[in-house]
């Protein structure tokens, strides 16, 4: 097997991540992820100010501390830290090893920038090829652009094993694993619904480690004596983050989530085996940037009586001091009845101004609202300063045919090595349709149990006592993953939380465009809520820009649970038993949940 480690999630992950990931136990590879859509966004606006930059730039002061023991262990590094500048990266690289006097053969992964006038950054999700490729040219170090995030696994995979572009279960198999550990501690108890259950109530989760096997099965784990823990629900919640349907759409390969399996393996270890994969799409996701203007914000503190009202005047007031174009208000009633202090007896309205022109964003809307002090509501007050405004991006997605797309490996002797597209693929538009190779077919969905459908004595209580939950964004859309801590429990949840249901305890979805889909092998429902977040994290004025609390709060509302229903623990999990997987032979044929037909579109 190859063993992979993870050692960053994001740009401005844990900085000590890296020397406990290389000092806690054996590795063979270190990978770290540092790009998100927002990070492509801040790269774009460094590298204008300085066409030498465009890389995350934490990552050379972790690698200084950490290079050395690297190398003495005989760790291979991979990281997309290159961001919109590998090759400028890997120079730094080599300046440092240098610096260190260390021997260190660098290689680098370009092709993913595509020539976009129009646009601040555009760049290709590449895929793993040419990650293996640096690999087997003997790069120590591994640098890219915009790969996807699974693919940092996935290469050194291809690397070890020598699998080819048809080797398409292990691919998939790698791609899973790949994307358990991407997120860092989020597979290890990181943003965990029951984290009150681990063993040091999640304080300091450790990085995680996945042991991949030749077929593309793997164990996920982490180093012994870290925190936090690796069980079949701390894995599932990762696997349900930031996805979209059942087949899960990469550059190299499909990857069926309905068939992955998951399999306590020892404390802290679970297995992941079973996946299946299919011929990748023609095309490659496109991640597109711009500047879209400037924006400021002002929040006012209502405390009281007559809240709306209130509300209602500082609403006509702004918009009569800078015109309506562009403003937005929010009112959020956190004020309680008969509160005893000023903070529970107050809701807060943001205004926010979104404008081309920077003026009329910046003092002209901050100072406008500042002079409604002594001229508006009564107890009138603020929360922030008058201030300037900032610059705000949008984040769009598009697509790319493979082979217009020129992926090259530069290996540490220089050498470019063109990397060449799939030859077989789907046709991402209609997976059911034959393309340049077929697509796997969607199973049919389980038919609901009737005797889940359940009739009997009710409890009211907190969703979230059943069901564990995962959120996250793509984009302006949001997925919503969740899962049911028993079999019994999911049984009764797929036949009774639908779209519509959904809706009614999330009255912001409602409607809008939902998928659903059902991940049985997790016990777990998928929901996609399409333009949910607007124009994405970079230039949302939504309270949670990316989704990230949704799950919480779905978990939070009271409704009707079956009395015989018991809150269930991670600990009632046997050891050794498996995820019911789909088509279980218990289950009586009965009348179909009602599950949207819809299906990715794009790889992450």
């Amino acid at each position: 097997m190859i063993r992979v480690g993870n050692a960053s999630g994001f740009y401005g992950d844990r900085s000590t991540a890296w020397r406990e990931m290389l000092e806690g136990g054996e590795l063979d590879v270190l990978t770290g992820d540092y790009l998100a859509e927002l990070t492509m966004l801040i790269l774009g606006r460094d590298r204008l100010r300085d066409p030498t930059l465009g890389y995350a730039k934490t990552f050379l002061r972790q690698l200084e501390d950490t290079l050395g023991t690297a190398r003495e262990r005989g760790v291979r590094i991979v990281t997309n830290a290159g961001g919109l500048n590998p090759a400028g990266l890997a120079d730094a690289i080599r300046t440092l090893a240098d610096r260190l006097g260390l021997a260190v053969r660098v290689g680098y992964v370009e092709g993913d920038a595509l020539h976009r006038p129009d646009a601040l950054t555009a760049n290709a999700y590449l895929g793993a090829f040419g990650i293996a490729a640096c690999l087997e040219g003997g790069a120590d170090v591994v640098v890219t652009g915009r790969v996807t995030d699974a693919s940092l696994l996935v290469g050194p995979a291809i690397a070890h094993f020598g699998w080819g572009r048809d080797d398409l279960d292990a691919l998939a198999g790698a791609t899973v694993a790949g994307h358990l550990i991407e997120c860092g501690a989020q597979v290890t108890g990181g943003n965990f619904s029951f984290f009150t259950e681990l063993p040091d109530g999640g304080r300091r989760p450790g990085f995680p480690v996945a042991e991949v096997h030749p077929d593309g099965s793997s164990v996920i784990t982490k180093h012994p004596g870290t925190g936090g823990a690796v069980t079949v629900e701390t894995v599932t919640a990762q696997l349900l983050y930031e996805v979209d349907g059942p087949a899960y759409l990469g550059p190299d390969v499909v990857t069926r989530l309905d068939t992955v399996t998951l399999r306590p393996d020892g404390p802290d270890r679970v297995r992941v085996s079973g996946v299946r994969g299919a011929p990748p799409p023609g095309t490659l996701k496109v991640g597109v940037t711009n500047l879209a203007g400037f924006r400021n914000s002002m929040t006012f503190v209502l405390c009281g009586l007559d809240i709306p009202a209130k509300a209602a005047l500082v609403r006509e007031q702004v918009e009569a001091a800078v015109g309506p174009k562009g403003l937005e208000f929010t009112l959020a009633r956190t004020d309680h009845v008969d509160a005893t202090d000023t903070e529970t007896a107050s809701a807060l309205l943001h205004v926010h101004l979104r404008d081309t022109d920077r003026a009329r964003a910046g003092r002209a809307f901050s100072s406008a609202a500042v002079e409604l002090a002594l001229a508006s509501y009564p107890g009138c007050t603020l929360t922030t300063l008058p201030g300037d405004a900032a610059p705000y991006g949008v984040f769009t997605v598009e697509s790319a045919r493979q082979d217009e797309v020129a992926q090259v490996a530069v290996l540490p002797s220089g050498v470019r090595v063109p990397i060449p597209p799939p030859t077989v693929t789907v046709d991402p538009d209609s997976p059911h349709r034959p393309g340049r190779g077929t697509a796997p077919a969607a199973p049919a969905p389980r038919p609901v149990n009737p005797a889940a459908v359940r009739t009997g004595p009710v409890r009211r209580g907190a969703l979230g006592e059943l069901v564990g939950a995962r959120s996250g964004d793509k984009g302006g859309d949001a997925n919503l993953g969740v899962w049911a801590r028993g079999a019994a429990a999911y049984d009764w949840l797929r036949g009774w939380l639908t779209v519509e249901r959904l809706a009614e305890l999330l009255p912001e979805t409602a409607g809008r465009t939902v998928e659903r889909y059902e991940l049985p092998n997790l016990r777990a429902l998928n929901f996609v809520l399409r333009g949910l977040l607007g124009p994405g994290v970079a230039g949302s004025t939504r309270f949670d820009p990316q989704a990230k609390a949704l799950g919480e709060l779905l978990r939070s509302r009271l409704v009707d649970l079956p009395v015989d229903l018991a809150p269930a623990t991670g600990a009632t999990e046997p050891a050794g038993a498996a995820v019911a997987p789909a088509g279980d032979a218990t289950e009586p044929a009965g009348a179909a949940a009602p599950v949207s037909p819809a299906v990715d579109r794009l790889p992450r």
